[in-house]
């Protein structure tokens, strides 16, 4: 795991190269263990490493094929590349890394190279014979990768604020982007916070050469059509998960630094920390973060697991103290703001601290296996299609009642359900995660709201019959997953230079289980069919256990030990341009006088935008 920077079309390296060591050092906590730059006419490329697979110097990069045609930059980790390497006997091997095996397949196949690999990675690959750059980035987006283009110069990192430590780019914000940050408490690919930086979306690839425009093409799509025995029968289908699964886990263990995993007591971290246990030649140490507010700690389920499995455990007892004092580290760590991601900077710096370099995390399990309430809920919805045939006044009034009964999101959301001209999942599922409603943005946002970048991502996602559940996951995946949790867990644990990879999203398991029909996948109880898969391997404590989500006690501490914090920087926000001061600011007052309609989610993020703002200097 490592931090990949590139400048293309400034002709002069005694110009780039001083760029491009800014970028470098802008990525310096993403590699502590080597740094390189490799700069010649129109190229310029850098990179920071973290040794993970072959520690040797060998791994040093910007990384040369034996025939120094190919020159390649490269952030993460391919878990197959011994298999791909066992096809590429002609090719002259100079290390052990996974980082040749990449170079070695594109010098044999090319961009096809992409259909072969398994793995999380973002990678630029300079083509010192045909003056020709290729971008690639991997199927899930697990990896970042940025880029801002002007015709004349592309500038692309590991990192948002890399891209702005070249001096190239304007730090000015992206207005068109803000509304899509309000409403989901992100900016979702390809657009960023920042004008004129976009993210290379998953499963596609860049080229750009001499004389060329640029060129970016998809080669990976998430799809909900069956693969091979997906629907057979469901024991057959249990053990064909359990088997995609397992062998995703012992992948993902190829290393030669030591290895954890997080662990907080749920089903999917303990699913992983199960197959750990019965596939590693060593003893698995786990990682969970602890609470003296009892209705948010998960020791007790820990603790169990670990004890079942026989962990090494660590348990991070977080006082508020701590959090207070950790807060502005993990605040600056935030390469893209966003509503979430504290959490994983406190769990991954006791993780390093333990002398861990790469964890294990269940992040995609509620993705795939249908965890979160919006999957019954669309299935629900579907089945009350009915209700989107009645007048539009009549909605109108049902809307206001409900509004006036039970004012809050859900009411405002309910109000623009009914709105919807039918209740298919292309209308109601861009409101699942909405934290404001439409129509209470515009009370405290100046600007023009966009067109909803959600919307246009379901849209673009095909549904098949019998397969609500599939598009919800991809719908999951695509927008909160991708946009959220991938993009927090990446910035966070690499700030601790920490390498957290996820098993849950190796693409084989992900095609296969997105193609198995509603009638077999349905939560009935929680996550049932992942459960079934794993049978006697899980704990009934914890398969039984009410859902909690991974969260730290922000209400109370936002009304308390960091007020000021959050005060200030609300009153900041307020006084740009593109919000209504005294709206704003009426957010404040109605949290901190506990209306119910104004959660702590509501205000974090929005706090969190401001102190980016910030930190950044952005116009």
């Amino acid at each position: 795991m490592c931090g990949i920077n590139g400048i293309y079309g400034i002709s002069s390296p005694e110009v780039s190269i001083p760029k491009i060591e800014a970028m470098n050092n802008r990525l310096a906590q993403r590699g502590p263990n080597d740094k390189g730059v490799y700069a010649i006419d129109k190229i310029a490329l850098g990179h920071r490493r973290l040794s993970i697979i072959d520690l040797s110097s060998a791994g040093h990069q910007p990384m040369h094929s034996f025939d120094k045609r190919y020159t390649m930059v490269y952030n993460g980790e391919l878990y197959n590349y011994l298999e791909i390497k066992n096809e590429l006997s002609d090719y002259l091997f100079q290390t052990n890394t996974d980082s040749e095996v990449i170079l070695a397949a594109f010098s044999k196949w090319g961009a096809d190279c992409l259909n072969r690999f398994n793995g999380m990675y973002a990678f630029a690959i300079w083509d010192n014979a045909n003056f020709e750059l290729f971008i690639a980035r991997d199927r899930l987006g697990i990896k970042p990768l940025y880029y801002y283009y002007n015709k004349e110069v592309l500038v692309f990192s590991s990192e948002l604020r890399s891209v702005l430590a070249s001096g190239l780019v304007a730090k000015k914000l992206n207005e068109g982007a803000l509304p899509d940050y309000i409403r989901y408490q992100t900016v979702h690919a390809p657009q960023t916070i920042i004008e004129g930086v976009n993210m290379l979306l998953p499963g596609h690839y860049l080229r750009i050469g001499v004389g060329k425009s640029i060129e970016v093409k998809q080669y990976w799509k998430l799809s909900t059509e069956s693969k091979k025995d997906a629907d057979l029968n469901y024991p057959s289908v249990c053990n064909k998960v359990k088997q995609l699964l397992t062998k995703s886990v012992q992948r993902h263990l190829v290393a030669d630094v030591p290895f954890g995993a997080f662990l907080s007591g749920g089903i999917d971290s303990c699913a992983i920390v199960a197959i750990m246990s019965q596939v590693s030649t060593k003893k698995v140490q786990t990682f969970s973060v602890t609470f003296d507010e009892a209705e948010f700690s998960e020791a007790v389920y820990a603790q169990m697991v670990a004890n079942k499995f026989n962990t090494e455990h660590h348990e991070i007892k977080l006082k508020i103290n701590d959090f207070v004092n950790e807060l502005p580290h993990a605040l600056k760590a935030l390469d893209h703001p966003s509503g979430d991601g504290p959490n994983t900077y406190i769990v991954s710096k006791a993780t390093k601290n333990a002398g861990i370099t790469m964890a294990l995390s269940g992040l995609g399990g509620d993705e795939l296996f249908a965890g979160y309430d919006v999957f019954k809920r669309s299935i629900s919805l579907q089945n009350k299609n009915w209700v989107s045939s009645f007048p539009a006044f009549s909605k109108s009034f049902a809307a206001g009642i409900y509004k006036t009964i039970k004012p809050g999101i859900v009411s405002e959301k309910i109000g623009e359900l009914l709105e919807c001209n039918t209740f298919e999942l292309v209308n109601t599922y861009p409101l699942a995660r909405k934290v404001y409603s439409d129509s209470e943005i515009k009370k405290f946002h100046k600007g023009e709201l966009k067109a909803n970048r959600v919307f246009e991502i379901i849209r673009e996602l095909k549904q098949t019959k019998n397969n609500i559940l599939g598009f919800v996951s991809m719908a999951e995946i695509s927008t909160y997953m991708q946009n959220v949790l991938l993009r927090d867990t990446d910035q966070m644990s690499m700030a601790h230079a920490l390498e957290v990879r996820v098993p849950f999203l190796d693409y084989t398991l992900v095609e296969y289980v997105l193609g198995i029909t509603d009638s077999l996948k349905y939560p009935h109880t929680p996550k049932k069919l992942l459960v079934d898969s794993l049978g006697d391997l899980l704990p009934n404590e914890i398969v039984n256990r009410p859902k909690m989500g991974f969260t730290l006690p922000w209400d109370g501490w936002m009304k308390k030990e960091i007020k000021d914090f959050c005060e200030q920087k609300m009153n900041a926000l307020a006084s740009r341009g593109y919000f209504n001061e005294k709206e704003t600011l009426d957010l404040w007052q109605h949290f901190m006088n506990g209306d119910k309609r104004i959660t702590w989610s509501r205000i974090w993020y929005l706090v969190v935008l401001e102190n980016w703002l910030q930190e950044n200097n952005i116009q």
